[in-house]
């Protein structure tokens, strides 16, 4: 779960390139982080650490502003297992 590139405004994307899929980010703290928060300015304990595409699932809810991140390809089938 590495980092993507800032763009050359120095934000995190919010879609992987190519393809359009959704990141979601990590803090230090373990906590989801949609793409808006993760872009704040935050201190040191809320540094953004980790980012991944999220491919399937419910979508996950951003710990710090409660948005929903919605998945690439939506729930799985069969739902939760």
């Amino acid at each position: 779960m590495e980092l993507p590139k800032k763009d050359k405004n120095g934000r995190y994307p919010k879609l992987a390139w190519p393809g359009g899929y959704p990141f979601y980010y990590m803090d230090k703290a373990g906590n989801v982080l949609c793409t808006e928060c993760a872009n704040r300015e935050v201190d040191f304990s809320q540094e953004v650490v980790a980012s991944d595409i999220y491919w399937e699932g419910e979508p996950m809810i951003c710990e710090d502003c409660g948005e929903e991140i919605e998945s690439a390809y939506g729930e799985a089938e069969g739902g939760r297992g």
